[in-house]
């Protein structure tokens, strides 16, 4: 038997609802907080993204990393001094350029970064727990496909910079 119907948090008129930005608005806000009442720490969302992509990709730059995470550099400056100071990652020069800083996971990283990993699953299972395995699937798949090809993006950029 299918469960009833919850009233939704929020009850906007039917042609809002049909607005996907407005629906991925509203996802990630609650998003949001689902993940970081499970972290129950803030910053730790970013710790664990920057954890698992220097897991990885290995030793990467400071400006590789953020690209490649989509963070902006002086976010990540602040989380790093955090992650250093926890002994969890470090900067050491670049063997090939001095003025950059190459970052690395250490062993108590590692470690962290699985602890984390479990609290992750914990939230996307909060999260997603009306969906079945098949749509979480379908869910992401759409997602990263508009991250991954943006479209709309391009073609719009491309007009305002002619």
């Amino acid at each position: 038997m299918d469960e009833p119907l919850l009233k939704p948090e929020v009850d906007p008129p039917a042609r809002v609802w049909r607005l996907t930005s407005w629906l991925l608005h509203h996802v990630n806000a609650r998003s949001n907080r689902v993940v970081a009442g499970h972290f129950g720490r803030p910053g730790w969302r970013m710790w664990y993204a920057i954890l698992a992509g220097l897991d990885q990709y290995g030793n990467l730059s400071q400006a590789e990393l953020c690209r490649r995470l989509g963070i902006d550099r002086g976010d990540a400056v602040s989380i790093l001094n955090d992650l250093e100071g926890e002994g969890l990652a470090r900067r050491l020069p670049d063997s090939t350029d001095s003025r950059r800083k190459v970052v690395n996971i250490t062993a108590a990283g590692r470690e962290m970064l699985f602890k984390l990993d479990a609290v992750v699953e914990a939230a996307q299972d909060d999260l997603l727990r009306t969906l079945t395995p098949e749509e979480r699937g379908q869910l992401n798949a759409l997602l990263r496909k508009l991250i991954e090809r943006p479209g709309a993006d391009s073609a719009r950029t491309a007009r305002h910079e002619s």
